[in-house]
């Protein structure tokens, strides 16, 4: 018999098997809006708003205020969960039993604050489509797996990855340098440290530059030390035990990483104020510390070194004199221009390249010039793109975006996307073409909703179906829409073969992607049908209507051809 009164529980998903209270799931404080406020009072107030404002402007989420308290501290303080998660993905700092993570942690208004917490240190956001891929080229050589391997047997992986990640059907782009720490290999690509690090930058242009092989005096480098600030240049997250903390600073500075080794400085400083306080000895031997590349300034992330690096390129492609700078060991010719590329950019990028150099020798299919600069590099050929839209795809994989896009590129993006398996190009054209939309004529939008539909665009997609489910009479006035009526695939017969749940905006491409008629139907009875007791009458009269436009378009279609 259930008490009257009596609170009731539910099954919080988040926390699997564990049952909560509801109201544990509530900040303490009532969310309210801070226009103007600063990322602390954002946090504590929980205005995800105004966070996601100042964290696109570029502000320091890992800063302290004169409380040397960080913003994900109020976050978590107040009970903000979604603040917490936003302030997470962006980089926020917090690893548990370390100064910031024990006060997140130990503060926390919740339960579900600190699973969420846990869940971040174990599985952290997924990187971007360019450090992910660079990532998976540096974890897939052959020595460096091995080494993490081990500390995955001995308990100590890195966190969101695992022995069990076996790359070896996928090899990576092979290295062309390997260090040597006591013994012990470490391979990397020479463009990818040298982008990163003045020092490693200096070195390949003089003591190492003919050197395949680096080797180090005995103890005088920590492996674990060097292998994740390596790690950190290639996918802008740092991933470190607490007890090699101290070594890794004094790396840091050998290797001109200015910015990182503050970051690393001041969390030290916190760790060992923490130890400080502690009751009992701790024992710092399973503890970690990740770091986003997020919280440090722009210019020190791996997207602007590699735009440093493209930009570069292009100049040494269109000049007359070769920079000194220049690393490149490609040239890829489309047109009546060379570009002078990089093939650990390119391989990392495309499964496309990455075929084509794996044939490069067994095949001779880059066949050796010597360009206007004298030096001499694998040429390859490419047909069916255009100067400008080659250079739209290049900017993609060395930034993962493309700015100033023309309308008019879309096309031959979303086409060379297809193309070079460059499948996140979709969504970054997208975004671009999206504002050029906005005062589109429904004869473009019609336009534009075949496009998406052809490359599966989603994005696109679902945007052009929004337009005209909301503006259906306006779109079913012009002849344009009707004519596209024609050209589609008719809608199901059986209402039960409807797709009753459109494609989410952004989504990957998958299988059950519906009928565009369906899916415009669907679209059209959410906005106008809302009342399910009228759904059935409204989805009749939108059947009546479209099979009216068709016949209005088959008419005009005779017409014309008269």
């Amino acid at each position: 018999m259930e008490l009257s009164g009596q609170r009731q529980w539910a099954e919080d998903p988040d926390l699997g098997v564990l049952d909560v209270d509801p109201d544990e799931a509530l900040p303490s404080m009532p969310l309210k809006k801070v226009p103007a406020g600063d990322i602390y009072e954002a946090a504590r107030a929980g205005d995800v708003d105004r966070l996601s404002y100042l964290i696109e402007s570029g502000v320091n989420i890992n800063a302290r205020d004169r409380w040397d308290s960080v913003a994900l501290y109020y976050a978590c303080l107040a009970g903000h969960a979604e603040a917490a998660r936003m302030l997470l993905r962006a980089g926020a700092i917090c690893s548990e039993r370390t100064f910031d993570g024990d006060r997140c942690h130990y503060a926390s208004l919740n339960l579900r604050i600190r699973r969420m917490l846990k869940a971040f240190e174990t599985r952290p956001p997924p990187m971007g489509p360019l450090q992910g891929a660079l990532r998976d080229t540096f974890l897939g050589c052959r020595a460096n797996k091995d080494y993490l391997d081990l500390c995955d047997e001995a308990g100590i992986g890195m966190a969101g990855y695992h022995a069990s990640d076996d790359r070896s059907d996928n090899p990576s782009f092979p290295p062309d340098v390997t260090f040597f720490i006591g013994g012990r290999p470490l391979e990397a690509h020479r463009l990818i440290l040298g982008s990163r690090s003045p020092f490693f930058n200096y070195k390949f242009q003089t003591d190492w530059k003919d050197r395949s092989e680096v080797r180090f005096a005995a103890g005088k480098l920590s492996y674990a030390a060097f292998f994740s600030l390596i790690h950190f240049f290639y996918s802008d997250r740092l991933d470190i035990a607490v007890n090699d903390m101290e070594e890794l600073v004094r790396v840091c500075k050998a290797c001109k990483c200015d910015e990182l080794q503050k970051s690393i400085e001041a969390e030290l400083r916190h760790q060992k104020n923490a130890d400080y306080k502690a009751l009992k000895e701790v024992d710092n031997s399973q503890k970690r510390f990740i770091l986003q590349a997020s919280s440090l300034p722009e210019q020190d992330r791996l997207p602007s070194a590699m735009h440093r690096v493209l930009q570069a390129s292009l100049s040494n492609s269109s000049s007359e004199r070769l920079n000194h700078d220049d690393v490149a060991d490609l040239c890829v010719r489309v047109g009546g221009k060379i570009f002078r590329c990089h093939q650990v950019i390119l391989a990392s990028r495309s499964e496309y390249f990455k075929a084509r150099f794996s044939r490069m020798t067994g095949f001779m299919e880059g066949s050796a010039e010597s360009s206007s600069f004298g030096d001499s590099l694998p040429v390859f050929e490419e047909h069916g793109v255009s100067i400008e839209g080659f250079e739209k795809v290049m900017e993609y994989m060395y930034t993962d975006s493309v700015k100033e896009l023309d309308p008019d590129q879309a096309e031959e993006l979303f086409d060379a996307a297809s193309r070079y398996l460059l499948f996140p190009l979709k969504r970054v054209v997208a975004d671009a073409l999206l504002p050029h939309l906005e005062l589109a004529s429904p004869a473009e939008l019609c336009h534009w909703l075949v496009l998406a539909d052809m490359y599966g665009v989603l994005k696109l997609r679902e945007y052009c179906l929004d337009k005209i489910a909301c503006n259906f009479e306006t779109f079913a006035d012009t002849r344009a829409f009707r004519a596209l009526l024609l050209a589609l695939p008719p809608p199901s017969g059986d209402s039960s073969l409807r797709t009753t749940r459109p494609s989410a905006p952004g989504a990957e491409v998958s299988a059950d992607v519906g009928n565009i008629l369906d899916d415009l139907r669907e679209k059209w009875l959410a906005a106008e049908a809302a009342e399910l007791d009228c759904r059935d009458d409204s989805a009749a009269q939108f059947d009546s209507w479209l099979a009216e436009l068709m016949l209005m378009a088959e008419e005009e279609a005779t017409t014309d051809n008269e």
